[in-house]
């Protein structure tokens, strides 16, 4: 049968990776009979006209396929059995060992349990909300903690910032604000190749303090721009041409996710896990105090980082006059700003205003949050459908709560104290500022050991934070240091983070790259945080 060509080709979402690209718009006639036809010659078609992206209602669908993206092999039933057994037995293993000297029973069994919870959240036995609920049922039916002290972090209002901002950020892909945002720095600065990847951080930094899921952002917003981008420019991953522009398009895009998740308390889910841990040893750390401390570093580190990964990662294609051409027609294609956009525009106005300047206005952050979730629900904007059907907000809310539950016992028993008085001896004789930067070498490069930011910061950032304030380090300058590197500190490995599987799954860079471009970008990070941030930071007064 000879190749036809056809005005509008049908492809299936199901027959591509990730599901990132459906059919054109068609009357519902003629859908129907494309769909006929190509059950019956898809084969014979070829592909005459540029990949059509989703619609903006559809973003949310996506990620519910990265879980699976990130996973290259399904657990069977027996392994999730095997890792549940594991986690039990960490669990069990602690809690039946004595007591160290100077520490309380129930402090030691509260750990027992927490760093059973924190396995369970790696080895991934079930979800990690239904990690964290049977962690909850475990302080309350051993008698560790009494029900109401087991059900006090759901009351905790920076965990319900987070939460607000994820429903929030559900009207920026609802009414495909975001896509709109990323196009018109496509436009501006997409005709080289590094403007291209500049386009694509500066979209992120715009969306990071209201979406704080980064897969979300990397995934559902950015990732479907790179790769059709390109594609377009003939650079694919199975065929050679990987290096053309897609890996270096894909590698920008991972590593400046990562420093966005860092400038921002809203930026990344588990973020409120260390301001709370933060806050649980007298440290206060603000939505203000957070970005003022990260915007120099953390905009020098989007500028340095980039042009780094251009030179040690050259794309082959340098030029690219018709990405600006492509985000000129995509935004052709959107029309004019419609009205859900200016009110959701309007609405993030609203909320970096009381967010900068809400220790003024006397407003909590949480209180802004809510007050912009108010509008959009009042606006209609979003529908209280999609409050309900926003699975990551409600997912974070079940295991930040629990975490940081534990994570607040854990010091009020007074485990956390007896740590660093332990630890601190260690580091007799040295002063505290080669103190902090080692614990902060040490923090950043044992994120080799784990798979995700939340595990990490739940087993060490307390620690390290109270070892840090026992050696005489400032307390804000060490909270926040080790804050910003809980994100950072994810660039090392195509497992990390959310978005590591997805971006690398992609198959455009290759493992060995992929680490060593990680570790290269490791040591810039942490020169231009530590180095340039320090003396922000000493500007700022903070230390």
């Amino acid at each position: 049968m000879p190749n036809r060509q056809v005005n509008a080709p049908l492809r299936r979402s199901n027959d591509l990776p990730y599901g990132f690209l459906r059919p054109p718009i068609l009357s519902r006639t003629r859908q129907s009979q494309a769909v006929e036809h190509s059950r019956r010659r898809r084969s014979s078609y070829r592909l005459t006209m540029p990949p059509i992206f989703l619609s903006m209602a559809e973003y949310h669908q996506c990620l519910e396929s990265f879980s699976t993206v990130s996973k290259t092999i399904s657990p069977t039933p027996a392994s999730r059995y095997l890792r549940l057994c594991i986690t039990v037995a960490v669990g069990v293993v602690i809690w039946l060992v004595p007591a160290p000297e100077g520490v309380r029973a129930e402090a030691w069994h509260m750990l027992a349990i927490f760093i059973a919870t924190v396995v369970g959240i790696m080895l991934e036995p079930m979800p990690m909300g239904a990690v964290a609920i049977l962690g909850l049922a475990a302080t309350t039916l051993t008698g560790t903690l009494s029900i109401g002290d087991a059900l006090s972090g759901f009351g905790n209002r920076v965990i319900w910032l987070v939460v607000m901002a994820f429903f929030i950020s559900r009207g920026f892909i609802k009414t495909g604000l975001a896509t709109r945002i990323a196009y018109l720095f496509m436009a501006l600065l997409g005709r080289r190749t590094l403007g291209l990847g500049y386009s694509m951080v500066a979209s992120d930094l715009v969306l990071a303090p209201a979406i704080p899921s980064i897969t979300a952002r990397a995934g559902a917003v950015i990732f479907p721009i790179v790769r059709s981008v390109a594609e377009a420019f003939g650079s694919r991953p199975t065929d050679g041409t990987a290096r053309r522009i897609g890996a270096f398009l894909i590698q920008n895009s991972f590593q400046g996710n990562l420093i966005t998740s860092a400038m921002f308390l809203t930026a990344m889910a588990a973020n409120p896990l260390a301001v709370q841990m933060a806050a649980d040893l007298g440290i206060e750390i603000t939505w203000t105090c957070w970005a003022t401390a990260a915007l120099v570093p953390g905009l020098i580190s989007l500028l340095v980082v980039p042009f780094v990964l251009y030179k040690l990662y050259p794309p082959d294609i340098k030029e690219t006059p018709e990405a600006a051409k492509i985000a000129r027609d995509r935004l052709a294609e959107m029309g004019s700003v419609k009205r859900a956009e200016w009110i959701m525009l309007a609405t993030m106005a609203l909320l970096l205003t009381l967010w900068i300047f809400g220790s003024r206005l006397q407003v909590h952050s949480t209180a802004a949050a809510l007050v912009g979730l108010s509008v959009l629900l009042a606006t209609h904007v979003l529908t209280w459908e999609d409050i309900l059907d926003e699975r990551g907000a409600w997912n974070t809310f079940i295991w930040l709560s629990t975490l940081v539950m534990m994570a607040s016992f854990l010091n009020r028993l007074g485990l956390v104290e007896w740590f660093s008085g332990t630890v601190s001896g260690l580091f007799a004789g040295i002063g505290w500022l080669p103190a902090l930067v080692m614990l902060s070498l040490i923090y950043f490069y044992s994120h080799y050991f784990f798979a995700s930011n939340t595990a990490h910061i739940s087993a060490m950032y307390a620690a390290f934070l109270a070892v840090a304030l026992g050696i005489g380090a400032p307390p804000l300058l060490a909270a926040l240091v080790l804050a910003f590197f809980s994100n950072l500190f994810s660039s090392m490995t195509h497992y990390g983070t959310g978005p590591a599987p997805v971006l690398f799954g992609a198959g455009y860079v290759c493992l060995g790259d992929w680490w060593k471009l990680g570790a290269i970008i490791s040591v810039v990070n942490i020169v231009i945080w530590l180095g340039l941030g320090g003396v922000w930071w000493k500007v700022l007064g903070i230390w």
